[in-house]
Parts: C-alpha cells; structure tokens; sequence
C-alpha cells in the first residue's frame, strides 16, 4: 500500500468557472490559473503521482506550455490515471473556500471524482471548510485550496 498527498491553491477572480472535482459550481468567481483551474482535481493529481513518486502536476503539465492553456483538468487526470493505473482504498479531500457555500454540492462533487477515477463513491470522502474569514486571500474569498490525501494499492 502506498500514501499520496496533493495541495493546490488558486486565486479566484469574476469571469472565470469554478470548477471543483469536475462540477461547474455557480459562483461570482472562479480559478485563475493556467488550465481550468480545477483545484481539487490538481490536488488529486498531486497525491495520485505522489503515491507511486512520479513528480508532481507541474513537472508533467508545465504552465509555461501553451498547449495546457485552458486545458479541462479532468483530462489531465485521465492521463495520470492512464499513466499509473492505482487500485484506490480511500480518497479523501478537503476544500477550503469562503464562498460560496458547498455542502448542496458535496454530493455531485464525490459522484464526479467516484466516475473520473473509475471507483465506488463510497471510498470517495470530500469535506469543505471555510477560512473563518481569516487568512488572507482565503478568508477574503479572494482563493480557493484543496488538499487530498489517497491510499493505493
């Protein structure tokens, strides 16, 4: 068995998705990033590459390649996935974003991740929190961060 872990953390501006685990949240803002800003889905990645020590998201997606610009994240997963083929025991994630509020979106987030990965949903945990209006561009509602933590088989 092995542990991955992953973090990602984006600026959030009007005119842009929030796109969280491949689910269009309605927001007022959204992920500036390089792709489509997928923070949870970034995450995943990180701690899916982590776990069998291929690098990180950055090193396999670089953002100074313009051929990632405005990429969709879940295709970016599906390549990693493709990549390492892991047997999942538990994903487990927490967002941490200000507003908008997600526990009506926890749902379709994990049933979003349980079909991206191709696994059951009940070994799929997502939590949200928010910064407690603290913390700078987090407790502002100026960012948005995920963090995740898997175990492999």
């Amino acid at each position: 068995m092995r542990i991955g872990s992953g973090w990602d953390l984006h600026r959030l501006a009007p005119g842009r998705k929030l796109i969280l685990g491949g689910v269009v949240i309605p927001s007022k803002k959204g992920e500036v990033a390089h792709s489509d800003g997928d923070v949870l889905i970034h995450a995943l990645i990180d701690a899916i590459l982590g776990s069998c020590a291929r690098g990180d998201i950055g090193s396999h997606f670089p953002p100074s390649d313009e051929k990632w610009k405005d990429a969709d994240s879940r295709l970016l997963l599906k390549s990693v996935l493709e990549e390492t083929a892991p047997s999942f025991c538990n994903i487990d994630c927490t967002i941490v974003l200000q507003e908008p509020k997600l526990r009506g979106h926890i749902d379709s987030i994990r049933a979003s991740l349980a079909q991206l990965l191709g696994t059951d949903i009940s070994l799929v945990s997502v939590k949200a929190k928010t910064a407690e209006g603290i913390l700078g561009e987090l407790g502002s509602g100026d960012a948005v961060e995920a963090f995740v933590t898997i175990l492999v088989n």
